[in-house]
């Protein structure tokens, strides 16, 4: 995918569906459709049944907290209509607010679903680290105005990468039924006065990643020793953590598929960090059980251990 592809406006698509969507989380109470407050999931079911003249029904590739952002989530609906690739996109943006758009919708098989298929999801956390506030980012990045040693940072985090257990950093109210998750890599770097946590796995707990922050943040002000995330790791406690940090500082920036859906690439946002790292951040994926099963491995050979 390249930034000017253009969309058909001829061949007409129903079905299941695959859209990916960027949101400034800002205004909403996150992702998932509540009564009593804006949501994104709302929004755009709204949107989009006014394309279709008819109720739509999506389901999202991870269920975004309250205030957090989003450059690259992943939708799926069962359309009830028949719209074109230029119909559904801008029909769909044409219906929604300024903070959320779709960027590309494509057909996908049936069993494709865009929480139960995918294999990674990663989110960067965003630090402006700087002795003054910020003005125009500062509704999607946190400030911090001690000096940050995010080599530190970077080297602290690596006691997290792998599968464990990560009831230390998990909320109170959390309902997974396992704080067992697969960290496929954290790294810590420094962009001038950007400050950025990339983190990738299979599936995160509630605040999770938000926990992470703000025990990295903790070491890289000095405050805590780089051993600080490995001794919290293994303590399986939230209530001895360190603090949640801010929801506007993080940024879901990819989820990964088998390569057989064919879904578009991206460039990976925000769109403060566009120059300084990888296109599209397709890297390879660590092979697990779960892996292996979306892959459409037999489960049979998948539980005996076959590679």
């Amino acid at each position: 995918m390249t930034l000017f592809d253009r969309f058909d406006e001829s061949t007409p698509l129903t079905g299941r569906l695959a859209m990916g969507i960027e949101y400034d989380g800002s205004g909403y109470c996150g992702f998932q459709r509540l009564s009593h407050a804006a949501s994104i999931q709302g929004t755009l079911e709204h949107a989009l049944s006014r394309v279709a003249n008819a109720p739509v029904q999506v389901h999202a590739s991870g269920r975004t907290d309250s205030g957090v952002h989003a450059t690259r989530q992943i939708i799926h609906f069962d359309a009830p209509a028949s719209r074109s690739e230029k119909g559904w996109v801008f029909g769909a943006n044409a219906n929604l607010p300024r903070d959320i758009a779709v960027h590309w919708v494509t057909s996908v098989p049936d069993d494709f679903h865009s929480r139960l298929s995918a294999l990674a999801r990663r989110y960067r956390y965003v630090l402006i680290n700087q002795l003054n506030p910020p003005v125009l980012e500062r509704a999607n990045v946190t400030w911090c105005r001690d000096p940050l040693d995010a080599d530190a940072m970077h080297r602290a985090a690596q006691a997290l990468v792998g599968e464990n257990d990560f009831s230390s950093f998990r909320a109170a109210g959390c309902r997974s039924k396992t704080p067992w998750r697969h960290m496929h890599f954290l790294e810590v770097k420094r962009h001038g006065p950007l400050v950025v946590i990339d983190i990738q796995g299979n599936a995160f707990l509630h605040h999770m990643i938000r926990n992470v922050a703000g025990a990295l943040t903790s070491v890289g002000r000095g405050a805590r020793d780089e051993a600080y995330l490995g001794r919290l790791l293994a303590l399986k406690d939230r209530q001895q953590g360190d603090v949640t940090a801010p929801a506007r500082g993080l940024h879901f920036v990819d989820v990964r598929y088998d390569d057989a859906f064919a879904l578009p690439r991206e460039p990976l946002g925000p769109g403060l960090l566009l120059s300084t790292g990888e296109w599209t951040g397709e890297r390879p994926i660590p092979d697990s059980r779960m892996v292996r099963l979306r892959r459409g491995r037999p489960r049979r050979a998948v539980e005996e251990g076959a590679t």
